[in-house]
């Protein structure tokens, strides 16, 4: 995942200064959804390839370098492959012109202040900037998107929705066709899953819980292989037993 560094007050390839941090609303969800559960990370750590691919939170987007945030996106999260993250780093922004490409994803976080922006505005001006696909996760289930998960793909200059389907357990799923990941809203909860094994993507818990067993096959194996060695040196000894007592009746004859 790449994050900001502090300073940096401008960039070495344009020389204009810095963009600023886009405000946040009191209200905003994308810390809980995203960071607090640490999305961003599990998303690095499965598309790996930190030199080429960017997976971003609360920067601006803009076709050119500018000095300006008037008029500017602030996506929740932008992911982006086969770029150069250090430019975005340096830049505090994604400059399409720079990159060479417009990012590949773009997911927006709902929230009561944002909902509506997120499905009007948003949803034109990513189509306008060429983004191939654009979801929205509704925490709310549907209050502020009017669905709990919703996403779109660029068909031509024109975003035609993503089919959603909701499944036996109440969770609703998408498929994203550039991160060949299922989307899903989970009783609230934003996941990401593999659709060839049908598991979350790699996680904290997961990684947690993996390294938990290998630790418990790792302590049996040795719990197995003191009992075998304390039995073999019970066994040596029964039998150096049995030794001395022929030897001693045969002495004793």
């Amino acid at each position: 995942m790449t994050t900001r560094p502090a300073g940096a007050a401008s960039s070495p390839t344009g020389g204009f200064v810095r963009l600023p941090d886009p405000p946040e609303p009191e209200d905003m969800n994308n810390h809980l959804y995203l960071n607090a559960q640490g999305n961003a990370l599990h998303l690095a750590r499965h598309f790996g390839s930190e030199d080429t691919t960017l997976i971003i939170a609360g920067v601006y987007i803009s076709r050119e370098p500018t000095a300006s945030c008037q008029g500017l996106f602030e996506p929740d999260l932008i992911i982006a492959f086969g770029v150069a993250p250090e430019v975005c780093v340096t830049r505090n922004g994604y400059v399409i012109s720079e990159q060479g490409k417009p990012p590949d994803f773009m997911l927006e976080i709902g929230s009561r202040s944002t909902g509506r922006r997120d499905v009007t505005v948003k949803r034109d001006g990513y189509a306008a900037l060429g983004i191939p696909e654009y979801w929205r996760f509704d925490p709310s289930g549907g209050e502020y998107h009017g669905a709990p998960l919703a996403g779109d793909r660029l068909d031509g200059a024109v975003y035609q929705p993503i089919s959603i389907e909701r499944l036996d357990d109440g969770t609703f799923q998408g498929y994203s066709a550039v991160l060949d990941l299922h989307l899903r809203w989970e009783d609230g909860r934003l996941g990401w899953y593999d659709p060839a094994t049908g598991q979350h993507i790699i996680r904290f818990d997961d990684e947690r819980e993996r390294a938990d067993a290998e630790q418990g096959r790792a302590d049996a194996e040795r719990e197995r292989a003191d009992a075998e060695q304390a039995a073999r040196m019970a066994a040596e000894a029964r039998v150096r037993e049995l030794e001395s007592e022929l030897e001693r009746r045969r002495n004793l004859g």
